[in-house]
């Protein structure tokens, strides 16, 4: 154990070691690489990058004086990166909309705008405990329209959500993304429960189930822009994972089954999601462009149009937004682009400009989950009054998945793809939601080896697409962050799971995934992004929004949720001799 002053050797070992002045210690950077502490020499990217954080935790802390064991710079990645994620990174995610942290939480960093809260016009509580917040509370009618929802965009605003005695806490992805999002939440709440965050993963489903009853659907996140969409269903899922790690109250998890039940019925097979095949789609019901997209998203999709009217593109844009400009066209365009976002998949060539069109693999295997699942919850927990019995569950099951054969499966291909109801046709866009039926359980075993085979399976982990699939990019077609050659975590603790389940070597699939996070992180300061380029086995990933979670100082407070998820979930899928190989990344 050494006695280290801070501040002194805070200030020193960036001015030795931070040649780029990105306040981090990188591989990039062109210093020695050795540095004197205390009669301790400090060598190499990752020690001395260890070193950095742990003065700069220090310093946040207010002390003068750190008892240091030299060892911790040394420590193995793997259990740094794990304790990193569990100490540190989950407590820097969580949020709470509570009086003394609202004005924090309201704000938005995609827009601009005073911080505003909307609340449920059905949720007294919620009104009681915020009628003295100081901040603008606005009460939302009962019933929410497309229109409603068109005449706030120019004044948005955070969603609330559950309230007990005080709010409930959750958990955000990251970076720009300050609120809870949908399918984030599940991947994240793997993570939260692998941690041992019980109470703060259930915490989670019950604001998911609010929000089923207050807003009629999982919404895509809970901000006033996304009143209009959810995102990939996986509430059943979520609670069967609660329940493995602990019991739960019976009435709470009937609360459960009857919610999830209600949102199967009245989102995902009624009305318009539910196509003339049997299978479900997903549908984005706004109206008119998104606003909540980085300035510049759409300067390629309104130019043409803008120059067709003669206007200047910010005036048409501006002009559109406030739909003072009727454009059937666009119109038309906006409902599949909303519709990509509502399946989380923003954005991929395999869904741009059809995705409305489409009865997704991706939707249909976790319809399919919803069905077995809850055939499996009801018989174990009692049936619901009012809702379909266990057999009628399993009928529904047994008919998707026949229909996913019939109308998704490839023979010749090997492959599951998107069908298009319209064309009456398979998309033939290979993408890694092709091995979904599999975390689902309902490809054949047959089925699931010629996927396997013929997967996106690259060098850093599954990428998103296939590159044939993706085609060839240019000026007016740019890369898309939900293909080839990028590579999400969502993907690929789905693929894991998938692989497991028939015995295909899901090992092997984590460890290129876990290689690379584990290289990006002692390479580049700890870093744990919200993507890579799986190609290259790389952060460095510029489509689109660039990479939420690669830029911090000194040390990474957050990572980002679903990535956080897949290192903790993927180190337990490999051998002792895996994982001291990624801990010789370290000396490399």
């Amino acid at each position: 154990m050494i006695r280290v002053p801070v501040d002194p050797h805070f200030q020193a070992l960036l001015a030795q070691e931070d040649t780029d002045g990105d306040r981090r210690i990188t591989v990039r950077d062109g210093g020695p690489r050795s540095y004197a502490l205390e009669g301790y020499t400090v060598q190499g990217t990752y020690a001395l990058a260890n070193l950095l954080q742990e003065l700069a935790l220090a310093q946040e802390a207010g002390q003068t004086w750190l008892e240091l064991d030299p060892q911790l710079l040394e420590e193995p990645p793997t259990r740094r990166i794990s304790r990193a994620i569990r100490e540190r990174c989950w407590q820097g995610l969580t949020r709470r909309l509570d009086l003394n942290s609202l004005e924090t939480v309201l704000h938005d960093p995609k827009l601009a705008g005073p911080p505003r809260l909307y609340l449920p016009a059905d949720d007294p509580r919620s009104h009681a405990y915020y009628a003295e917040c100081g901040a603008e509370v606005v009460r939302l009618p009962r019933q929410i329209t497309p229109e409603f929802v068109l005449s706030i965009n120019q004044k948005p605003g955070l969603l609330g959500l559950a309230v007990a005695e005080e709010p409930l806490p959750y958990v955000v992805p990251g970076g720009r993304f300050n609120e809870m999002y949908g399918w984030d939440s599940y991947f994240i709440g793997l993570g939260l429960l692998h941690d041992g965050l019980f109470d703060l993963a259930r915490d989670m489903l019950t604001h998911q189930l609010y929000q089923i009853r207050h807003y009629g659907q999982v919404l895509n996140a809970n901000r006033s822009y996304y009143l209009t969409r959810s995102q990939p269903p996986f509430l059943t899922r979520f609670l069967k994972a609660i329940l493995d790690h602990g019991p739960m109250p019976l009435d709470w998890v009937q609360q459960v089954l009857r919610t999830a039940m209600h949102e199967y019925e009245h989102v995902w097979v009624g009305g318009p999601r539910l196509t003339p095949t049997g299978l479900s789609r997903y549908l984005g019901q706004g109206i008119g462009m998104p606003p909540e997209t980085e300035p510049g998203h759409y300067d390629s999709v309104l130019r043409p149009h803008a120059e067709r009217v003669g206007l200047p593109l910010p005036e048409f844009e501006r002009a559109y937004l406030l739909r003072q400009l009727d454009c059937p066209e666009l119109d038309a365009y906006f409902v599949h682009d909303r519709t990509v976002r509502e399946s989380g998949h923003d954005t991929s060539y395999r869904l741009e400009g059809r995705a409305a069109n489409l009865c997704t693999v991706d939707l249909n295997s976790l319809l399919y989950a919803y069905e077995v699942d809850l055939a499996e919850l009801l018989e174990r927990y009692g049936e619901q009054a009012g809702f379909p019995k266990v057999e009628v569950w399993r009928g529904r099951a047994a008919r998707r998945r026949q229909q996913i054969f019939d109308l998704c499966w490839d023979e010749q291909a090997g492959q599951f793809f998107d069908y298009d109801f319209l064309q009456r046709d398979r998309t033939h866009y290979q993408s890694a939601t092709g091995l979904w039926p599999l975390w689902a359980g309902l490809a054949t075993p047959q089925q699931a080896e010629r996927v396997v085979a013929g997967s996106t399976l690259e060098k850093g982990g599954l990428a998103a697409s296939s590159q044939a699939s993706r085609g060839r990019l240019g000026p007016t077609r740019p890369p898309r962050q939900w293909d080839y050659p990028y590579g999400w975590a969502p993907h690929q603790m789905m693929a894991w799971e998938g692989l497991t389940r028939y015995n295909l070597g899901a090992d092997a699939w984590a460890e290129r995934w876990l290689r690379m996070m584990t290289r990006n992180a002692v390479d580049f300061n700890g870093l744990i992004p919200e993507k890579y380029d799986v190609v290259e086995a790389s952060h460095e990933v510029f489509a689109e929004y660039g990479n939420v979670g690669a830029d911090f100082e000194y040390i990474t407070r957050e990572g980002f949720g679903w990535t956080n998820a897949s290192y903790q979930i993927g180190l337990d899928l490999l051998s002792a001799e895996q994982r001291a190989a990624l801990d010789q990344l370290a000396g490399q």
